[in-house]
């Protein structure tokens, strides 16, 4: 064994040194994570289960890093299955290799690590990670991914006191492993058990709804400082209403993108999204203020257990909140509200994003569209026998061999390129389509819910225009009312049940990309397809080739060598963590002094 641990050292010092010696002329820094993703047992609602912890956290720590860097996660897969990380809404620019999802990636099977290597370019903002595969978001696995502004680009307000990081989402206290048996079984999933703030569970705000011993989440601030509260919602698959007792949330950014700042007392957050705020401690804490997500659009007096609750303690506050909950939106059954206040999130144009030019100089409304997709959701149906979900009548298959692996290696018929571009009079089907897009294309994507819940749709590898909402069927007259001048510019965007929602893409990033509902029981059913964007001139310089380290499966499995994971694993988390300082530093010297 300990010759076994000398190779590895001597292999991973190798490694370091081919990497870090490249660092010394290199213009844009490394920054290196180790996720150790493991089951841990909690009790956030009081009941006994098996969570999905990074390094034993729940959630994981943040990944904090800066425009340009180069971000490296080694992913050891603790779990029973197998893993994929995803980084939602980091647009990997050329590299889909490193998307994580299971048409760009081949899992990582249980005891494997993987090495996700990938330049957050040009890119600002708050966005998250999780793991992808087999309702494993439902368990954990997720943490905060924010991307700050090099120095020399000024932020379009006063730097804050602090960066505060907010997870909610709807909560069952079954396994996801269960949760992925009732999908299997034809079942719906029901009424969550809840809404966690940051992994824990609800303030006693209501001694019947809230049993006693629950641990709730704690935001310390001081007086008068404003904060950045970067709030996600990583649920499963319910609307939130975000909001805290006496304070007004100034939106600044969502997804990568500045926003005209505005002022709200509440503001819904759908599956899938993130958003800042910036908030003033300008109260004169008599007492703690109370910080809810509740859910949204269903019949409170049934969901009351739905919420979550948090405390905001300021310093040097006089005791302990108390009372009712501020109130939420009256629209129970009315969903109008809710779409006007997203029509008000409108991009700042005259700020700079990750480049110095201002966010408003690309003028997608005088770019002629080259093609349209409208995709049309309806409630899951069942084909071949079991409940699918489907977008324009295809219920997604993953493909064995993923897509530009598939491509690189020349395999034939590991996917289909003929997605519709429209829902078609056929019956619906499982299938392997994806949409074969036109690199430098400018496309326009009609979402039409014909579902009776709120939908949320990202696509992986882009940020698109929200040009136009509105209820009813999508006609082309709709283009009408688009707004072609300030429309935010974001990766994941809701529709609403009855509704349409429009959105504008300019396709120059070449790869395979995912385009899924962020729900994650429709996700699991088939409510997904790729973009396949393909630079017919390619040389290299427009899309990497796969990575040294890229697994194999599926058509190409017999390319795939085994991982020696019991020597791997001898290596403890401290002793690699001490090693690479000490290579840090030693090439700190060199590079100072070559």
């Amino acid at each position: 064994m300990g010759a076994s641990r000398l190779s590895l050292l001597v292999l991973v010092a190798l490694t370091h040194i081919a990497l870090l010696s490249t660092l010394c002329s290199a213009a844009d820094p490394y920054v290196f994570y180790d996720f150790k993703v493991s089951y841990i047992t909690a009790s956030p609602l009081g009941v006994p289960q098996r969570v999905i912890a990074i390094n034993g956290k729940f959630p994981g720590d943040p990944i904090n890093a800066t425009t340009n860097n180069n971000v490296v996660v080694n992913v050891h897969n603790g779990l029973d299955e197998d893993l994929l990380m995803t980084w939602s809404g980091i647009q990997m620019r050329r590299n889909s290799w490193q998307d994580g999802v299971l048409g760009t990636n081949c899992p990582i099977p249980k005891t494997w690590n993987w090495t996700y290597n990938f330049q957050v370019k040009d890119q600002i903002g708050s966005f998250f990670y999780f793991p992808s595969l087999n309702f494993q978001r439902a368990a954990g696995g997720f943490g905060s991914f924010h991307l700050n502004n090099r120095e020399v680009i000024d932020i379009p307000f006063a730097k804050p006191d602090g960066d505060i990081f907010i997870m909610i989402g709807d909560w069952y206290t079954r396994n996801h492993t269960a949760l992925r048996m009732a999908l299997d079984a034809g079942k719906d999933l029901g009424m969550p058990d809840g809404v966690l703030i940051n992994g824990k569970g609800p303030y006693q705000y209501n001694k019947t709804l809230v049993p006693d011993g629950i641990q709730y989440e704690t935001i310390n601030v001081e007086p008068g400082k404003t904060y950045r509260l970067r709030v996600h919602n990583v649920g499963v698959s319910t609307s939130l209403n975000f909001r805290i007792q006496n304070h007004n949330l100034l939106l600044a950014e969502t997804e990568g993108h500045y926003t005209i700042q505005q002022n709200y007392t509440n503001f819904d957050i759908h599956v899938g999204q993130s958003y800042s705020f910036l908030v003033t401690m300008d109260q004169n804490a008599s007492s703690d203020y109370y910080i809810v997500a509740s859910a949204r659009f269903v019949n409170e007096s049934i969901w009351q257990r739905v919420t979550g609750v948090a405390v905001l303690h300021y310093s040097n506050s006089k005791g302990p909140v108390s009372g009712p909950l501020p109130d939420a939106p009256k629209d129970t059954f009315d969903p109008q509200w809710s779409m006007n206040q997203a029509l008000t999130v409108r991009q700042n144009g005259s700020a700079s994003g990750a480049r110095p030019n201002p966010q408003g100089s690309f003028h997608y409304g005088q770019i002629n569209i080259t093609d349209t997709y409208v995709l049309k959701i309806v409630p899951p149906v069942t084909i071949d026998g079991k409940l699918r979900a489907a977008i324009n009548g295809i219920s997604f298959v993953n493909p064995q061999t993923p897509i530009r692996l598939a491509d690189q290696h020349k395999i034939k018929g590991a996917y289909k390129l003929d997605f519709p571009n429209m829902s078609l009079s056929r019956l619906p089907r499982r299938d392997m389509s994806v949409i074969n897009a036109t690199y430098k294309g400018f496309i326009e994507i009609v979402f039409q819910n014909n579902d009776t819940t709120v939908q949320t749709f990202h696509l992986d590898g882009y940020s698109f225009f929200v040009v136009g909402m509105g209820y009813g069927n999508w006609t082309v007259d709709s283009k009408n009312n688009y707004n072609k001048w300030d429309a935010i510019s974001r990766c994941t965007t809701q529709v609403f049940p009855g509704a349409w929602t429009a959105v504008l893409i300019s396709l120059d990033n070449p790869g395979a990309w995912n385009l899924r509902s962020q729900n994650l029981d429709r996700w699991y059913l088939g409510q997904e397809t790729y973009l396949r964007i393909v630079n017919p001139e390619e040389n290299g310089e427009t899309e990497f080739t796969a990575p040294d380290n890229v697994l194999y499966c599926g058509a190409l499995a017999n390319l795939q060598k085994q991982q020696e994971t019991s020597s791997a694993s001898s290596i403890s988390s401290e002793t690699f963590k001490l090693f690479f300082s000490l290579l840090m530093a030693f090439f700190t010297l060199v590079c100072t002094f070559r």
